[in-house]
């Protein structure tokens, strides 16, 4: 069974496909025939305008989808492949009702003895907004920023970093941007020289999706890493990521579990992307808790103990009614995601 959810944000999240004040989610709850006290719980949260199931029949479609799981009793499916953002709820639920608890993998992380580092992430806004978050991020400790751009004037957005650069080094904080597809192909390198003055670490997605040739040519001659995000939405099958990496060859991709293909997809994409010696890290895409402690928790299980690259994981507080895990909390320590 699943029951939809209303999340709302403690302020208005700035993307490059609008402003969120609100989210929608799904929540799909698995039981143990065989022990009916183990209930599982799973998120089913689609992006609106960006995940491939953002559907208009997207509860039908999670009708049959449970039923296969029901019928089943796992979601190793191919027919679940196509939705990315269901797989996901029902592979943490399915884990969930499993292990009895929210300790999804045995690692460090999920029996709260480390912590995750996570990124500071500034939301896109004016320049004064802009300018305030990253203070505050600054101030609390953070030494990985990231600021999502193409939402004022490019002019402007240089100075931000100009800013950041004035004041801390790379050795000190190391800057991340993301363009969500904001740049034309035509000037796109142009802007990646500006920005690679800064010491960069990556640019997310600095071209819209889809642009397969000029993707390629831009990692082929940037002068900073590129980090490919939307580019990997509904790309489901093993034979067609082969394809796109070894087609655009990026530097790093980025994963978000329930645009990615679930836990299994984001595993797929990772073994794909370790073999071409392609980077990676993990990030959250504003869920709730049951869906960041599952990101977390895979996060924790892929990488192994003692991670050192910042994941995005840092979304947890946005929200002014989040779901409380029994018997778990996530907090952020000293920069770091922990289980409490």
């Amino acid at each position: 069974m699943f029951k939809p959810k209303t999340l709302h944000f403690r302020q208005p999240a700035g993307t490059s496909r609008g402003v969120y004040t609100e989210r929608k989610i799904w929540l799909v709850y698995i039981r143990d025939i065989n022990n009916p006290t183990h209930v599982g719980v799973g998120e089913c949260a689609p992006l609106p305008n960006l995940s491939c199931d953002d559907l208009p029949d997207y509860e039908d479609i999670l009708i049959d989808a449970c039923n296969i799981v029901s019928r089943t009793g796992h979601t190793d499916i191919d027919e679940l492949r196509p939705y990315p953002s269901m797989l996901f709820g029902l592979e943490t639920a399915l884990l969930h009702c499993q292990r009895g608890s929210w300790q999804l993998f045995d690692t460090p992380f999920s029996r709260g003895e480390e912590g995750i580092p996570i990124n500071g992430l500034i939301w896109m806004g004016s320049f004064e907004e802009m300018n305030k978050r990253i203070e505050d991020k600054l101030a609390q400790g953070f030494r990985c920023i990231k600021l999502k751009i193409g939402a004022i004037d490019f002019d402007n957005e240089l100075a931000l970093l100009k800013k950041i650069r004035s004041r801390f080094g790379k050795e000190t904080v190391e800057l991340r941007v993301d363009a969500n597809g904001a740049f034309a192909p035509e000037d796109a390198l142009s802007k990646l020289e500006a920005l690679s003055q800064f010491d960069i670490h990556s640019i997310e997605q600095p071209i819209r999706a889809g642009q397969w040739k000029e993707m390629a040519r831009l990692c082929r001659h940037t002068p900073l890493p590129i980090a490919l995000d939307e580019e990997l939405i509904g790309i489901k099958k093993p034979q067609d990521k082969s394809e796109l990496l070894d087609t655009i060859s990026p530097q790093y991709i980025i994963l978000k579990p329930s645009l990615h293909g679930g836990m299994k997809g984001t595993r797929e994409w990772i073994d794909q992307a370790n073999k071409r010696n392609i980077g990676s890290w993990i990030t959250s895409a504003l869920e709730s808790n049951i869906g960041l402690n599952a990101i977390a928790n895979l996060a924790a299980d892929i990488y192994g103990p003692g991670i050192t690259m910042p994941q995005g994981l840092g979304t947890g507080a946005l929200f002014t009614d989040n779901i409380e895990l029994d018997g778990c909390k996530l907090q952020i320590v000293d920069c770091k995601l922990m289980r409490i």
